[in-house]
């Protein structure tokens, strides 16, 4: 067997998805996610100019041996954009070994730990009664763990709250990312934010009990101290996690909010390979994971960092929001389900037109996710669907201070 295409598919059902489609002289296709969310045609260009030249005529087996040449050939390493390329060659060559022994993914990667997949959903809020409406409904949905974000007097526009002005798309698949030539420009305040959080979870815990896992994203916008602050305020409120509490470019800052408070922290889906990983695994300055198999170079190195995980009892909490496309999201519930240390799976349902787009087996029932078991990862692209939506230009937001300055979004 050999590859004797592959094709970039840029669509754009609801928000911009890059998907790489590989063909055998068997007829036997498989796929790949490479979005990069307000990134995504640098992506395809580095497929289509780069990439897919040196994949034509190799063996689609030898997954392995495709990843290192595609990592080490280049010289230039790492990088988003080098990073999703590699991770939708990765991805589309485990969808297609899978077709071809009629097997689900995750059956090759060892079978299933589990019977299926925790998830956690996304609830926000203006105010505090509107974040209380939308924890139940989430609830009532059959969500078990809920992120809570809400709105922050003071601050106009904030990123994860749905229900804002500046938030485009239904619910289910809230898009920050704006149309248009230029990204939206939003405000910040940290004080704030580090003065009103602790309020809104102490109301959630008081209305809906101390049962739920609650989860909140920092989304990397506080300096270690202040990320230490807030975990500790948090304590009492018995948080499953604090995710994305400082950036974590600098990982021996995680020693300094790790020396200050007990509430678990997650890390990691801007992270691209294990070397951003490395100090916070090895010492133990965090408890999940939080890479999505999009960014970090697909199924076979995420199995790998969560190899070198579990010898420290750390957990998965892979990225999954709608900028992960459905294809992304099943290579990550292949191994989810495998993993002996899998913790939970962040979970938003696509819109009706990205479902359209991709043809998936996996199920969400009761708060659990399953992948299915079609052979393969269990999602097929109807082109002519995909052909239909085309790419339209957006960026992410970005914050400023309230003097002028640009800080983290």
């Amino acid at each position: 067997m050999k590859i004797i295409a592959a094709d970039v598919i840029v669509t754009s059902p609801s928000r911009n998805f890059v998907t790489l489609k590989i063909t055998t002289d068997e007829g036997v296709t498989g796929l790949g996610d490479a979005t990069l969310n307000g990134r995504e045609l640098a992506v395809a260009a580095y497929l289509t100019e780069h990439v897919v030249p040196l994949l034509i005529e190799r063996d689609p087996h030898r997954i392995e041996d495709t990843w290192q040449f595609l990592y080490r050939s280049a010289y230039w390493r790492r990088g988003p954009v080098t990073m999703a390329a590699i991770a939708a060659v990765d991805m589309a060559l485990w969808d297609i070994k899978g077709k071809v022994a009629g097997m689900p993914v995750y059956q090759l990667l060892g079978g299933a730990s589990r019977t299926a997949l925790q998830t956690y959903g996304h609830a926000s809020g203006r105010d505090i009664p509107e974040l209380f409406d939308s924890i139940r409904q989430h609830l009532e949905e059959g969500y078990k763990s809920i992120r809570v974000q809400t709105s922050v007097p003071g601050i106009k526009a904030l990123y994860g709250v749905a229900a804002q002005a500046q938030a485009t798309g239904e619910r289910y698949d809230y898009e920050p990312a704006g149309r248009g030539p230029q990204p939206a420009e939003e405000d910040w305040d940290t004080r704030a934010y580090l003065r009103h959080v602790p309020t809104v979870f102490e109301a959630v815990r008081n209305e809906f009990g101390p049962e739920i896992p609650l989860l909140h994203d920092g989304h990397h916008r506080m300096t270690p101290i202040q990320a230490a602050k807030l975990g500790k305020s948090l304590e009492p409120y018995d948080l499953f996690w604090l995710e994305d509490c400082t950036p974590a470019e600098n990982q021996d800052a995680f020693r300094l909010v790790r020396q200050h408070t007990t509430t678990p922290l997650a890390v990691g889906e801007v992270f691209n390979t294990v070397f951003d990983f490395q100090t916070l695994i090895r010492e133990q300055l965090i408890d999940y994971v939080r890479a999505a198999s999009t960014h970090f170079g697909g199924i076979s190195p995420l199995k790998k960092v969560m190899d070198y995980a579990a010898q420290y009892q750390i957990k998965s909490g892979f990225h999954g929001p709608t900028d992960v496309s459905p294809v992304g999201l099943a290579a990550q519930t292949h191994l989810g389900l495998a993993i002996h240390n899998f913790g939970i799976q962040e979970y938003m349902e696509h819109s009706e037109a990205t479902n359209t787009v991709f043809e998936q087996s996996m199920t969400f029932a009761d708060g659990f996710l399953h992948p299915g078991d079609k052979p393969g990862l269990g999602i097929e692209l109807n082109e002519e669907a995909a052909a239909s939506f085309p790419y339209q230009q957006a960026y992410l937001p970005y914050n400023r201070l309230a003097d002028g300055t640009v800080h983290d979004w």
